[in-house]
């Protein structure tokens, strides 16, 4: 970390605040995370001083190179994210006198599991590593831990511990990253043909990030659409993937945002490079995207994701580059279609499955032909798109034998778990459904739940409301070919 002195920051602090009041900057993460250097916390304090987060000391300084303690970061976080009067209990304290300065914000963050006190030991005087900051930040901002992480590289070690000047750096930054219902667009591009970069001035709330208000908020002319929630980029403020349909190369665009004007852009003609396609099942098949070649899912970098993802989560700055390499994004995969043609036949539209893109660590979006029909062992298939470029795009289709269901259990009086004989691999139950019939020949349908898998074992949902009745017996069968004939029974206790 680049070293500077307390004196020195402390002096260019004195003469910004004796100058007339500044905005509050949106402090970004530097894209080359350059060491952290005394006019960034400078710029930090100055803006939590005038938001009343952060206080100086009795001597007129702010003591930005010493160690913070876990009071004043209490105050400190409780104040930057409004946490006042969030907690539904309060937690008593061994070293913490009633009537102490810090004992409110230390009940809030202990109630909200965002500080510790094992044995009820707050610790008010103990020092905080990066690492804990790294942690509190996220809890108290609901920020992806990764993201946070992101912004304190530029100070972080392994064994630091957080002065009030990095804890006011990094705070400053999650302050900037709280959603506002009010967020504008500042910009927006597009990416490649099906997906757009729109950074906003603050991030969206929950409820603006979900698919139906998106659809009703992003208007587009000329027929473009928003095909799936935009999602934020792991490592951002509010820079969103936003998924679309197929834009037309070189069409002006323009995107309404709420009703009101906000960018425009040139329909992209890029698409997106695919390794290869190939046959995963009898009606099934994949499009395989190598992050070595420079192509990335945006499964594992979005903030959403990041904590499920583990070591195949990164960050891509501003540029969409990591590590020096400047990265494609497949945005979602929600409504995209496929043309697949047989030799010497007419050609097919398939469908995307639903989370099939990015599973097992693998980036392999699959692809089902309409319901009943199956690939044709021995017959050369040739996969084409207007939103992907396939190197190697046909295959010989083969025989796949459907498995076996071997095993049925209810998991509740609307669930069911199906084992197959083998593990399928990625999501191949996704869009798969089963009957099942009773002793007096009532049906009932149940549907994969998405993403249930767990080797062999799936979960089935039943449709309509419908109800397991305790004591009947079920016999289930596949829906369609894509399980083999079976015997299998259910008995509900």
């Amino acid at each position: 970390m680049k070293k500077y002195s307390n004196k020195l920051a402390a002096m260019m602090l004195a003469a910004a605040l004796g100058t007339a009041t500044l905005p509050f900057h949106v402090l970004q993460a530097d894209a080359a995370q350059a060491p952290l250097a005394a006019q960034d916390i400078e710029q930090a304090v100055q803006g939590l001083s005038q938001l009343r987060v952060m206080q100086g000391y009795q001597d007129g300084t702010m003591g930005i190179t010493s160690p913070i303690t876990r009071a004043e970061l209490a105050k400190m976080l409780v104040l930057a994210f409004g946490l006042e009067g969030k907690a539904e209990t309060e937690p008593s304290f061994t070293d913490v006198k009633s009537n102490a300065w810090y004992e409110r914000y230390a009940t809030e963050l202990v109630a909200l599991d965002i500080m510790q006190a094992p044995d009820g030991r707050f610790d008010p005087r103990g020092s905080v590593t990066h690492a804990e900051l790294v942690q509190m930040v996220s809890k108290a901002l609901k920020r992806d831990a990764k993201s946070v992480d992101y912004w304190a590289e530029r100070f972080y070690s392994e064994e630091g511990h957080a002065t009030r000047g990095q804890a006011a750096y990094l705070i400053s930054i999650a302050h900037d990253a709280i959603p506002s219902e009010k967020a504008k667009i500042t910009s927006v591009r597009a990416l490649n043909a099906i997906t757009l970069i729109v950074t906003f001035d603050a991030p969206l709330t929950s409820d603006d990030e979900a698919f139906a208000k998106a659809k009703e908020d992003f208007k587009f002319n000329d027929g473009l659409a928003l095909t799936n929630m935009p999602r934020l980029k792991t490592g951002s403020i509010s820079t969103y993937i936003v998924p679309t349909s197929v834009q037309k190369p070189g069409t002006s665009y323009t995107l309404t945002y709420k009703g009101k004007t906000a960018g425009t852009f040139t329909g992209n003609s890029t698409k997106l490079d695919m390794t290869e396609a190939r046959q995963v099942t009898q009606d099934t098949f994949e499009l395989e995207a190598l992050k070595e070649n420079g192509v990335v899912d945006y499964g594992y970098v979005i903030s959403a994701y990041s904590g499920g993802r583990g070591a195949n989560a990164f960050v891509l700055d501003e540029n969409n580059s990591a590590d020096g390499k400047v990265y494609q994004i497949i945005s979602s995969g929600q409504a995209r279609e496929v043309t697949i043609t047989p030799a010497g036949g007419q050609p097919i539209v398939a469908k995307y499955v639903p989370f099939t893109q990015s599973t097992d660590g693998k980036q392999e979006p699959k692809f089902r032909l309409p319901e009943g029909q199956t690939l044709t062992p021995g017959v050369t298939y040739t996969i084409s798109s207007d939103w992907a470029q396939i190197a190697n795009p046909s295959f010989v289709a083969g025989s796949f034998a459907p498995l076996d269901i071997v095993g049925d259990e209810a998991v509740s009086d609307s669930s069911i778990a199906i084992t197959l004989s083998e593990d399928p691999g990625d999501e191949l139950f996704s869009g798969r459904s089963v009957e099942l019939t009773d002793a007096d020949g009532n049906q009932h349908i149940a549907t994969y739940k998405y993403s249930s898998r767990k080797g062999a074992v799936g979960i089935f949902d039943l449709t309509q409301e419908s109800k397991l009745k305790p004591g009947s017996t079920y016999t289930i069968k596949p829906v369609g070919e894509w399980a083999g004939e079976t015997d299998a029974s259910l008995t509900v206790n």
